[in-house]
Order: C-alpha cells, then structure tokens, then sequence
C-alpha cells in the first residue's frame, strides 16, 4: 500500500470516527473502500473486469434465432437502426 495524506474537515472526520466505530474497521478502511466505491461508481472499468464480465454473459441469453453467429453484423446493424 502507498500511503498519502489528506486533510478532512473536523466535522468529516468525526462523522468518519463515528462510522468506523459503529462498523468496526478503521477510519483508513472506511476511506479505501469509499475510493473503491467512487472508482466503481466512475464508469471506468479495467480490461481485466470487461473480460471477466464478457465471459460471464457468454451464453446466457437465447435470442431463438439458430443463424446468429453467421449473421451477427446484420442482427447488430438491426438493433442499432431502432
């Protein structure tokens, strides 16, 4: 881990004291997974969570169609037309 520093308000921090104590973890924890949350919340997803994401969703959904994998670019251009 890197450290960093970061100057909170008093009313922050107290608010942050307050919610780890209740919750049990440290204030540095409560503070790690608030930036997580905000990373997530950003919409910017890492190559590695696409793929994850991408490989999850594979063969998921059945579109009744039996000619997909020949004309995908059709059905794609089709449904981007709507």
């Amino acid at each position: 881990m890197i450290r960093t520093q970061v100057q909170l308000t008093e009313e922050q921090v107290r608010a942050l004291r307050n919610l780890a104590s209740v919750r049990q973890v440290s204030v540095a924890q409560l503070i790690r997974q608030s930036v997580d949350t905000l990373i997530r919340s950003s919409g910017e997803i890492d190559i590695k969570e696409r793929r994850r994401r991408a490989v999850a969703a594979a063969g998921r959904f059945h579109s009744g169609a039996s000619d997909i994998s020949a004309k995908h670019d059709e059905y794609l251009a089709g449904a981007f037309q709507e």
